[in-house]
């Protein structure tokens, strides 16, 4: 058992033997966050704190996320042929159409990631948290032709019983879960619930406006880590998942950096294996005894 009853131990050295596609050993899944704020109200992620209302500043520096950062993040993706997983709060469905078209055509995964940034899970009753979810998955589902399979909480913060009613909703994988460097699965009250990771710590998120790490420092950390994960001896498939966001990586001078580290990471396609969630979630239903 581990900190939670949501999942047991199982030390990684002690996994089955498995490989991705290819006999890959390495999955890695870029998630690019797309996220719509409220002006003025709930919660945000601020460049520079503390500032007074109204706060020009911050709400500029996130909207630039949706206006040119994901649109230039789309376009590295495009040029080096990398599939990603778009984990996009449905507000943006309506505040930015022609950002979801883009989406869509380029063919990359939607999951679901509530409806705005402003606001999280965590205090919701059932009711509430139930017509939320669902909300998200009609909206995107409506919007873009496809029901969302993953769910990434905003702000990572869930209530006791969000896996319960993902589960229920329909959503075969979460990603609020950065516990292992493999799928693991999620007990609930119907049938498990996927866990695919999601990095906290590879995170420009975390990295660079958490802890302050340069965008070079920040593109060797996605270097390191991927090498490291293909040096390592246990024959269990690792997953990698790699956490962008428009405003943050999509700036310019960080843009060349991350230009650097995924470039690096899409010539090494004969050992890795670069994936959405929904299809590294394919793989584990079809095969659940792979993963603890």
């Amino acid at each position: 058992m581990g900190f939670t009853p949501r999942y047991r131990y199982r030390a990684i050295t002690d996994r089955p033997a498995a490989a991705w596609p290819g006999e890959r050993p390495l999955a890695v899944m870029v998630a690019l966050n797309i996220e719509a704020y409220a002006y003025g109200e709930g919660l945000a992620e601020d460049l520079v704190p503390d500032m007074p209302q109204p706060d020009v500043l911050n709400s500029s520096w996130r909207d630039y996320g949706l206006r040119v950062g994901a649109w230039r993040l789309l376009d590295l993706f495009a040029e080096l042929d990398i599939p990603a997983t778009i984990l996009l709060n449905s507000n943006v469905c309506a505040a930015a159409p022609d950002l979801l078209a883009r989406i869509v055509a380029d063919g990359h995964e939607i999951a679901g990631h509530g409806r705005t940034n402003s606001e999280s899970n965590a205090g919701l009753d059932e009711a509430a948290e139930t017509e939320l979810i669902e909300e998200v998955a009609s909206t995107i589902a409506q919007a873009s032709g496809a029901r969302p399979q993953g769910w990434l909480s905003p702000w990572l913060a869930e209530t006791p019983a969000t896996p319960d009613r993902l589960a229920a909703a329909g959503y075969s994988y979460v990603m609020d879960f950065c516990c292992d460097d493999q799928p693991i699965w999620l007990q609930t009250q119907g049938a498990p619930l996927l866990s695919v990771p999601y990095s906290q710590e590879i995170n420009d998120s975390a990295a660079i406006i958490g802890r302050q790490a340069g965008a070079a420092e920040f593109a060797d950390m996605i270097v390191d880590q991927v090498d490291e994960m293909l040096a390592q001896p246990q024959p269990a498939p690792l997953v990698f998942g790699l956490a962008l966001h428009g405003n943050i990586a999509g700036q310019p001078f960080r843009l060349r950096q991350l230009r650097r580290a995924l470039s690096y990471i899409a010539g090494k396609r004969e050992q890795i294996w670069l994936t959405r969630g929904r299809d590294i979630a394919e793989i584990a239903y079809a095969h659940p005894d792979r993963f603890v």
